[in-house]
C-alpha cells in the first residue's frame, strides 16, 4: 500500500529531532480541552451535516479524543481515510522502536514534537484532519495514547457501518470451519442490521473451551471458569 510505504519512510524523519539532547519543558502538561481541540483539527471539514452524532457513547480521555475526531471526519466524509491514516501511524510505532520511544517520551519539547508530526504527516500525505489531530496529541503530550485512540475510533467507525466486533478467546486458533460456525451463530443472535466482525485472541490461561465477548455480553465457556465453578460446588456443605 502506497500510504504504508510513505509512512515507513516518514519514520526516518524523526531521527533529526531526537538525535539532539531532549530537555524537559519544565512544566506540567495541561489537561486538553477536547472541544477546542476538535475545532482546531477540524478546520478543513466543511460546515455541514451538523446533525451528525457519534454512534456509541465513549468515555474517558481516549474516548473523548476519538469522538471528537469521529465528528470532524464524518462531517468531511473522510471516516475511512482518517481511520487508515491513524492505523498507518500506529503501525509505524510498532515497526520503529525509535519512533515508538519518541511518541512516549514526554521530555521531548513540545515544539519538537509538533514539528516532527507536521513533517511526518506531510511526507505521508495525511489529510489535514488527521494531521491537525495528531498535532493536538503532540501538543498535549498524548501521542503515547495514539494506539488506544485509534482503537476507540475504529469502534466508532464499525458502529457507523453497522458492524459489531466479537472477540473469541481460545487456547489455540479456531479452525476455519469452527470460526465460520461461531460467526454464523452470533449473526443469528444479532439479527439483521448488524454485521459480525470476529477477532480471535489466544490465551492459554483459560485452559480450554472459549470465551466470547460482544457488545456488553460475555459468554464464558472456558475450562478455567468451569473448574472454578466446580470447586465452589464441591466446597459447599452437603445436607446428609
Amino acid at each position: 500500500m502506497a500510504m504504508g510505504q510513505r509512512m515507513r519512510s516518514s519514520v526516518g524523519l524523526i531521527q533529526k529531532y531526537v538525535a539532539s539532547d531532549s530537555l524537559s519543558s519544565g512544566r506540567s502538561l495541561l489537561n486538553p480541552n477536547v472541544v477546542n481541540a476538535q475545532k482546531n483539527f477540524a478546520t478543513s471539514a466543511p460546515a455541514k451535516k451538523d446533525n451528525i452524532r457519534v454512534p456509541i457513547a465513549m468515555f474517558g480521555g481516549s474516548g473523548n479524543y476519538a469522538s471528537a475526531l469521529y465528528l470532524a471526519a464524518a462531517r468531511a466524509n473522510a471516516l475511512d481515510k482518517v481511520e487508515a491514516e491513524l492505523f498507518d501511524l500506529v503501525e509505524g510505532t510498532k515497526k520503529s522502536p525509535m519512533f515508538s520511544q519518541f511518541t512516549k517520551d514526554l521530555s521531548v519539547p513540545k515544539d519538537v514534537r509538533i514539528k516532527a508530526i507536521n513533517d511526518i504527516c506531510a511526507h505521508a500525505k495525511f489529510t489535514d484532519i488527521t494531521k491537525n489531530f495528531l498535532v493536538i496529541l503532540a501538543e498535549y503530550g498524548r501521542l503515547r495514547h495514539v494506539d488506544i485512540v485509534a482503537k476507540r475510533f475504529a469502534d466508532l467507525t464499525m458502529a457507523h457501518r453497522g458492524e459489531l466486533k466479537a472477540i473469541v478467546t481460545t487456547v489455540i486458533p479456531l479452525p476455519p470451519a469452527e470460526e465460520k460456525e461461531l460467526k454464523e451463530t452470533l449473526q443469528e443472535i444479532l439479527g439483521q442490521g448488524k454485521t459480525v466482525k470476529l477477532e480471535q485472541k489466544i490465551d492459554p490461561s483459560i485452559l480450554g473451551g472459549l470465551v466470547v465477548e460482544f457488545g456488553q455480553k460475555v459468554f464464558d465457556m472456558s475450562i478455567k471458569t468451569r473448574a472454578k465453578q466446580m470447586e465452589r460446588f464441591l466446597r459447599e456443605p452437603t445436607n446428609v
